[in-house]
């Protein structure tokens, strides 16, 4: 089938790559020229592992090819589109202007007939009713004797994982329209995915509005888990207690599950808080604001994770950030990335920094979208660097690189050996063996 993928970002590209290598012929489209010009040479431009890889095999095939000319989309069946949905400046609301733009701009090359419709297919986070008018949108819009249906297949990947989850996702949400056009895009759909659904991958069908809330409602519901057990974190650290021993107990039962209990730092990218935001956002134009109050909660309590590790930080230098020394591991939000959306880690990096402290950070993947970001922040080309004669150390993502780190090695560096673990990744045991104050949030002070 000839498919094409509007906005090659993140979702976008790898998207993309991962339709032809399920054997469809491709065609991204983006308006950055620079990004379009990696993506043509079979380079990724931002770092997922086994994406270098996959573009290298699909771009070998010629089945798959990037340009900025969305004329070329033109005789594609179905038509993907990934573009961003960022919070807008100063408001909880999602901003829909790169949507907007992208299927105005998409919609003057479809090309159906009433047997053979062109599918539109939205896969980007959207608010609740977005579907709906850009289904309107696309009918109105439609060469004379074209014909075009709309679909919401939302995704569900996580960095670090993405071409797994995209190849062999754990399910496929269809928003169909009514009658039998609904029967027509499930056809088309159906046929784009055929190899994953052939495995026996669940499908649920259902209505635009459905597909729109599926999303943001699992996106919810993860940042719901993380903010409580950051919130049982926090009663522990009151009583001494252990929040991972918490977290394993409760996390037995089958009802909980111990994924998404990781006390810590929080969360951050570019996924969770503002599709949190946006949903509070669009059910306060709802009128159904008093469903999402929850929200805001495990908004403001993620938030304070991280007031809280500058608070530790301070408390472990013995009062006052001033000159001192400060390595941090970790920029990127998450390991396996390196997006720096909203990361905790820069965050508090910053923040320790404005109070004084002289902080050089390291990530293995994140330095350069860090440097970029905050050009007044120091860095350091490895772990050792960042740490050199550091009063304490703050483990802030944590990469497999940082999590096997020796401790015995690593205090050969230090002026001070003073770890504070902000994603509770370290062995505390190991580390004080070796002769460190080990700290985190929501852990026994030993």
């Amino acid at each position: 089938m000839r498919i094409s993928v509007i906005g090659c970002g993140y979702l976008g590209a790898v998207h993309a790559a991962c339709m032809a290598d399920l054997g469809h012929e491709v065609v991204g489209v983006d308006v950055d020229p620079a990004k379009v010009e990696l993506l043509a040479a079979g380079k990724a431009p931002f770092y997922e592992p086994g994406l270098p890889e996959l573009l290298e095999k699909v771009m070998a095939t010629g089945r798959l090819r990037f340009t900025t000319d969305m004329a070329e989309v033109a005789g594609s069946r179905v038509h993907f589109v990934c573009v961003g949905t960022p919070q807008r400046k100063g408001e909880y609301a999602a901003d829909l202007t790169y949507v907007d733009a992208a299927v105005e701009g998409l919609v003057p090359q479809l090309r159906g007939t009433g047997e053979a419709p062109a599918l539109v297919v939205g896969k980007s986070t959207v608010p609740v009713g977005t579907a709906a008018r850009l289904a309107d949108l696309v009918a109105d819009g439609l060469p004379d004797g074209e014909h075009a249906l709309l679909a919401w297949n939302p995704e569900f990947l996580r960095e670090g994982f993405a071409v797994q989850d995209t190849l062999a996702p754990d399910r496929f949400v269809y928003g169909l329209p009514d009658g039998p056009d609904g029967e027509v895009a499930k056809a088309l759909l159906d046929e784009v995915y055929a190899t994953p659904l052939s495995t026996g991958t669940p499908l649920v069908t259902t209505d635009y509005a459905t597909a729109e809330l599926v999303k943001v409602a699992a996106n919810s519901f993860l940042a719901t888990k993380i903010s409580f057990i950051n919130a049982m974190a926090e009663v522990c650290e009151k009583v001494n207690a252990d929040v991972v021993a918490l977290a394993d107990a409760i996390g037995h039962d089958a009802r909980i599950g111990r994924k998404f209990l990781n006390a810590g730092l929080g969360f951050g990218g570019g996924c969770l808080p503002k599709d949190i935001r946006a949903f509070m956002a669009r059910a306060g134009e709802l009128g159904a604001d008093q469903a999402l109050t929850f929200l805001r909660e495990v908004d403001d309590i993620n938030m304070r994770r991280r007031q809280r590790m500058v608070e530790l930080t301070r408390e472990v230098c013995e009062g006052s950030l001033l000159g001192r020394r400060i390595g941090v591991l970790g920029a990127a939000f998450k390991p396996d990335s390196d997006d720096i959306r909203d990361s905790p880690a820069l965050n508090v990096a910053a923040q320790l920094r404005l109070q004084g402290g002289h902080v050089t950070v390291y990530d293995p993947q994140a330095v350069e979208n860090a440097r970029r970001v905050w050009p007044d922040l120091r860095f350091g080309s490895s772990a050792d660097e960042a740490v050199e004669n550091a009063d304490v150390v703050l483990l802030l993502t944590e990469w497999r690189e940082f999590r096997d780190l020796d401790p015995e090695v690593l205090g050969t560096k230090v002026a001070h050996r003073r770890v504070l673990d902000g994603r509770n990744a370290l062995d505390p045991a190991r580390w004080r063996a070796a002769g460190w104050t080990y700290r985190a949030l929501g852990r026994p002070r030993g």
